[in-house]
Order: structure tokens, then C-alpha cells, then sequence
């Protein structure tokens, strides 16, 4: 009986307990091998905003990838864009599409549910999923000897909250 009423309370616990208490612009995400970690930042501090910067660190590895979620128009989608050791200052279409690791809509999921990436000030969501991310890191210049050698899944799930 002890275990059955254990096990009711642990079904009763949401699966990302953070996601009440942190918002979407504070969340720390990881993959389930703890090889990937996320973290959002507020490009401006407007609540109510849908554009982060984040960064990707890759464990083991010194490889730190850094990235924007915007809006995009005229079909509200959150696009994320991820870049890997891009030049600083003035560069050129060609040498961004070199540095650009991944691009596409950032999904916030949870609850058997996919939507849109919660905006500045709202609940985190519990998942992050960020179709074809694996294969991107594989294909560029972040992958390879020295550096990203695990692929990560595409879902990374809520582990925290920064301060």
C-alpha cells in the first residue's frame, strides 16, 4: 500500500517541476545523456517578448554555440538560428551560412502537447524541441576531433532555472 501511495504522489508531481517557477527567458535545458545544455536570455527585457538569445554548451568538449529565437512574419513561429565560431564584425551571407550550425522553429512541448515557444515572463515550457538539430551539429564545424563527438537528441528537457 506504502508503494502505491508513493507512486500516486510521484504521478501527481508535473514531469519538469521548475516549469511553474521558472520563466521562459531563465530556463536551463539538457538532453537525456547530459551532453547538451541550453540556456535562454531575454534579448530585451519587454515582457511579453518572443525573442531569446541562447547558448549551447557542449560537455566534454570546449565548444560553446550561441543563438537567437525571433518571431517570424507573417505566420508566428518562434525560428531559432545557432551559430559556431561566426567572424566578428562585418561579415559576408557566405561566411554566416558557414558558421550557421542549425536553423529552424524552436517548439516548446510538455503534456503530450507541442506549441510555440512561451514569450518573456511566462511559464518555461517543460521540453524544448528543436527538430533536426543533430544532424545540423554533425554537418558543421562544431563536430569533429576536439570538439562535439556525442549526437544530441532533439528534445531537451527543463533541469532549471538560472538566478
Amino acid at each position: 500500500m506504502k508503494r502505491l501511495a508513493a507512486l500516486l504522489i510521484a504521478l501527481a508531481v508535473p514531469v519538469s517541476g521548475f516549469s511553474a517557477e521558472c520563466v521562459q527567458e531563465k530556463a536551463i535545458y539538457a538532453d537525456r545523456d547530459g551532453a547538451y545544455e541550453l540556456k535562454f536570455e531575454p534579448v530585451d527585457e519587454e515582457p511579453g517578448s518572443s525573442s531569446y538569445r541562447f547558448t549551447i554548451a557542449v560537455k566534454n568538449a570546449d565548444v560553446l554555440l550561441n543563438g537567437f529565437v525571433m518571431a517570424s512574419e507573417p505566420i508566428n513561429r518562434s525560428n531559432g538560428i545557432l551559430f559556431h565560431d561566426c567572424p566578428e564584425g562585418d561579415t559576408t551571407g557566405e561566411e554566416i551560412r558557414k558558421c550557421t550550425v542549425w536553423q529552424g522553429v524552436v517548439y516548446a512541448a510538455g503534456g503530450g502537447k507541442v506549441d510555440l515557444l512561451p514569450v518573456t515572463g511566462s511559464p518555461a515550457a517543460a521540453e524544448i524541441l528543436l527538430p533536426g538539430f543533430a544532424l545540423g551539429l554533425a554537418e558543421s564545424t562544431a563536430w569533429g576531433k576536439g570538439k562535439a563527438t556525442v549526437a544530441p537528441w532533439d528534445v531537451l528537457t527543463l533541469k532549471g532555472c538560472q538566478a
